[in-house]
């Protein structure tokens, strides 16, 4: 097994650092190694503080990683960590082309999004990777019933790699709730990422993303997220705080 990542913390969630995250992922679906992959970002931060549930979830995941540009920004500045951002949605595309490359038969499953797009964003992806093998997907709006009949689904196919597009808190809360149907698997929460491989919502021109702007561009297309973006200012101040009054190091 490669070598286990760095824990750091940012306001009390732990963040793994590492230089491989796909590597280190594609060894624990090669060893049927259950894990669930919290992609962290200041907006998630600030929800754990006034979310006991959600905080736990985030302690208790195998990996966490630097989503956001707040969180990377403070391993950068206040704990001088040569950190690089890992968004959630590269890191499950580099996962599905890996898996392509290597023509394992690695099961993958998509659930979230409105009705149809996780199964569009699928049809994208297989169009893309021909060798997939994505054995189903789901809607992440139903009814209690059909939520039973996923949970049998699940344990049906045992898929090994399962994306979560629920968005924060949900997904991160029912992968917690529900990863004991397939205890082999990889779990990833990937917020809105079906919406984008679907074609339903375009991402960030990348010269935002690399200097750390793509929630600007989020806030563009969807204004109504204002009150949600409050949390950026809210955890920069935070972060400064905390971190001269507490130790920002976990291990």
């Amino acid at each position: 097994m490669s070598k286990s990542p760095k824990t750091l913390a940012v306001l009390g969630m732990p963040v793994h650092v590492m230089t491989n995250y796909p590597g280190w992922l594609i060894e624990c679906l090669q060893q049927g190694r259950g894990t669930h992959v919290v992609t962290l970002n200041a907006e998630m931060t600030m929800q754990a503080e006034r979310n006991s549930s959600l905080a736990q979830v985030i302690q208790n995941a195998e990996l966490v990683i630097p989503d956001g540009a707040g969180v990377v920004l403070y391993l950068r500045w206040l704990l001088w960590q040569k950190v690089q951002r890992c968004p959630g949605i590269e890191l499950a595309e580099t996962l599905l082309r890996e898996l392509g490359q290597q023509q394992t038969s690695t099961k993958v499953f998509f659930y979230g999004g409105a009705t149809g797009v996780a199964a569009k964003a699928a049809e994208v992806c297989q169009q893309q990777i021909s060798s997939l093998n994505i054995v189903g997907t789901h809607s992440g709006y139903h009814s209690p019933e059909q939520e039973q009949q996923l949970q049998q689904t699940l344990i049906q196919l045992q898929p090994q790699l399962i994306f979560v597009g629920l968005g924060v808190p949900r997904q991160e809360l029912w992968i917690a709730q529900n990863r004991h149907l397939c205890p082999q698997a990889v779990w990833i929460g990937v917020g809105g990422s079906f919406d984008i491989w679907s074609g339903t919502k375009h991402r960030a021109p990348a010269w935002l993303g690399n200097n750390n702007l793509e929630w600007l561009y989020r806030l563009y297309q969807e204004p109504w997220r204002w009150r949600r973006m409050l949390a950026l200012p809210e955890f920069a101040l935070k972060a400064f705080v905390y971190h001269f009054t507490a130790r920002g190091a976990i291990s």
